[in-house]
């Protein structure tokens, strides 16, 4: 049976909690809905492909990351009031979309894909949280490996080129934790692919 090394794809299944397997569960890849990747590619948070390293179809895993080994503390300087007339479009504010709670998908001034949780708005200003979702957490997974397989070239050359087959399953049940590119909320921990 096959080993999970460099260039292989990858097929499992996971709990994702915060902190412990008592903590909140936050993200569920399932058997229908299983995470898929390129080993090796830098999809995944490095410290959790390490650890898969070596296991084989059917095993099961337990991994906790430390917040530093996940997305880190949660940066102060990611919190930010920007003018409403960003949000402007047409000459209109949206104020469905920039409502307290909401992730805003943006971009920044060297055209890097963001999103924002808008956490107040005033006559003025949006205060915006660019930190990831779980930023200043630590993480546990707990799952099994339904399939290692080798990657075919044409595989390696679609993810490596940056499509990862967003919507296709090639990122599983979304796991696309910092563009967001298989993913409605974001809130993936899974790849981080630049759909």
């Amino acid at each position: 049976m096959m080993e999970i090394v460099r260039n292989t794809m990858v097929t499992l299944t996971y709990d994702l909690r915060i902190d412990d397997q008592e903590g909140e569960m936050i993200e569920q890849a399932t058997a229908e809905r299983p995470l898929q990747f390129l080993y090796g590619a830098g999809m995944m948070l490095p410290k959790f492909e390490s650890q898969l390293a070596g296991l084989k179809q059917g095993e099961l895993f337990e991994i906790r990351l430390a917040k530093n080994d996940a997305y880190g503390e949660v940066n102060e300087d990611a919190i930010v009031d920007l003018p409403r007339t960003v949000f402007m479009v047409d000459g209109r504010f949206d104020e469905e979309l920039v409502a307290v709670g909401n992730t805003v998908p943006m971009m920044s001034g060297s055209g890097q894909r963001l999103n924002g949780l808008v956490l107040e708005v005033d006559d003025d200003s949006v205060r915006m949280d660019f930190n990831h979702p779980l930023a200043g957490e630590d993480l546990w997974f707990k799952g099994e490996v339904l399939e290692v397989r080798q990657a075919s070239d044409e595989e390696i050359a679609q993810i490596l080129s940056g499509s990862c087959g967003c919507g296709s399953g090639s990122c599983g049940s979304g796991g696309c934790g910092d563009d967001s590119c298989c993913s409605d909320d974001d809130s993936d921990c899974g790849c981080s692919c630049n759909c």
